[in-house]
């Protein structure tokens, strides 16, 4: 099972998410951005490191949101969501098509990857 992480990031009220480059499994399905754990990583780290590479930006990793696991026909995965708190860098678009800041209400209204979704759900709700 490949281990992945991802992040709540809030600003003025929002999530940010983004969307899968075509191409990629999974391609044009929103997602919370994260990435794969490398080995010898802790979840925190990697989440950090995806989000320098992916974004731009240097973080702090905040509690533990919730996982999911899910199994993709190319592999089965556990995601691990956290909050994050953005400390510098401008957010700058690398390994996505897109990327976007939502309210809780308006999530509902993007098509997620299938382990995203509990995750949303849960967020959508308020948690």
């Amino acid at each position: 099972m490949q281990i992945v992480t991802a992040a709540v990031m809030e600003k003025d009220g929002k999530i940010l998410i983004a969307r899968r480059c075509r191409g990629d499994h999974l391609a044009h399905k929103w997602e919370l951005p994260g990435g794969k754990l490398e080995p010898n990583e802790t979840p925190e780290e990697c989440l950090q490191r995806e989000l320098r590479e992916e974004l731009g930006i240097e973080t702090a990793i905040g509690d533990w949101v919730a996982s999911s696991d899910y199994e993709y026909s190319h592999m089965k995965i556990r995601l691990m969501v956290y909050r994050v708190r953005h400390v510098s860098g401008a957010i700058t678009v690398r390994d996505h098509e897109a990327i976007a800041w939502v309210s809780r209400d308006e999530l509902a209204h993007f098509d997620f990857s299938e382990a995203d979704k509990p995750i949303i759900r849960k967020l959508a709700v308020g948690g």
